[in-house]
């Protein structure tokens, strides 16, 4: 029989979650086979709903050798560090995450991701050290697509990490602003609402009315920062291009780029949202196929509550990657918004 104590990053979770994290290696019918013969919360068979406090005992009737095997981690290469750092406290870490980077692994990368990123540099510095936990790893209260680039938020206690998770869930908590190249020029500051429907299996999202049953609720609010009627490298568009700053009222999967694309003005370089290629000349940032010039700037926290409550009317900002300088100086025939030095 083994003993764990739930510790303050354990606690507040459902007692098949834990188990699920702590015996990670244990098929889900070992695991709650565990649950309903072979744990006890403080001495007493509990169901797998029983939510978990801080100073609570499991005591875990399993062999010494299925125990290892269930809780075995594997040795894994560091990954070099690839994103900057915009902020950092005990509770936090907000990344600026670069091009090409995952947030989390997929089938194509599985090791070499910002969040494994994130991991490795916390555990470096002594913020996290995985051998004293049994359930909790640092982790992003939101995700980027692989190629828009800039802000990530991570909790770095179980906390913290909840309390991130409820304010990007629920709308109006947290604000998030975008700098992006889209065709076409857009004349005034435009206020975008409707329902997006997104197409799980084509990974693509549609637009619709805004009283249509169908589909979530989207808000954007795009302002035009500068107009050029076409690249001096080739990708010319007869359109020109507009770079603009958006705000996301709403956080949805690709509501950008589905927002904007509905109104006729596709980022650049978004074929998925009939955005054109374009290649400027000199510049080390080329917008080719499905590869969008899209960056997280900006995240501004509106009523941040409990372990984060000082977070509450404070903002963050992320500078623009280099590569955008010879960009924009490509599109608009000088650097309109300064990047990173």
């Amino acid at each position: 029989m083994k003993e764990i104590v739930i510790s303050k990053n354990d606690a507040g979770q459902r007692l098949d979650r834990f188990l699920k994290k702590y015996l990670s290696k244990a098929p889900l019918s070992a695991v709650y086979k565990a649950v309903r013969k072979d744990v006890k919360v403080d001495g007493v068979r509990r169901r797998e709903d029983f939510p978990l406090e801080e100073g609570q005992t499991l005591q875990l009737y399993i062999s010494d050798e299925q125990l290892a095997a269930w809780t075995q981690k594997p040795e894994k290469k560091r990954a070099k560090r690839q994103f900057g750092i915009v902020y950092e406290d005990d509770n936090i870490l907000i990344a600026n995450k670069p091009f090409g980077l995952l947030v989390h692994g997929d089938k194509s990368e599985k090791k070499d991701t910002l969040a494994n990123q994130v991991t490795d540099y916390l555990i470096e510095t002594g913020s996290y050290d995985p051998r004293a936990e049994k359930s909790f790893s640092p982790s992003p209260a939101h995700r980027l697509d692989r190629n828009t680039t800039g802000i990530v938020v991570f909790g770095k206690n179980a906390e913290a990490l909840r309390e991130l998770a409820r304010l990007f869930r629920e709308d109006g908590l947290v604000t998030k602003s975008y700098y992006t190249i889209v065709h076409g020029k857009l004349d005034e500051e435009q206020h975008l609402k409707g329902k997006l429907l997104k197409d799980e299996e084509k990974n693509i999202g549609r637009v619709l009315a805004e009283d249509d049953p169908r589909g979530k609720y989207i808000e954007t609010v795009v302002r035009p920062v500068a107009f050029s009627k076409g690249a001096y490298g080739r990708g010319r568009s007869s359109r020109g291009y507009s770079l603009a700053d958006v705000e996301l009222i709403t956080g949805r999967s690709h509501q950008i780029r589905a927002h904007l694309a509905s109104i006729g003005h596709p980022l650049a370089g978004d074929s998925k949202y009939g955005g054109r290629q374009l290649m400027v000349d000199g510049a080390e940032y080329v917008l080719g196929r499905s590869t969008q010039a899209l960056h997280a700037y900006k995240v501004e926290f509106k009523a941040a509550e409990g372990a984060l409550g000082y977070l509450c009317g404070k903002s963050f900002t992320a500078p623009l990657p280099k590569a955008w300088d010879a960009l924009q100086a490509g599109i608009f025939g000088k650097v309109i918004i300064d990047s990173e030095r």
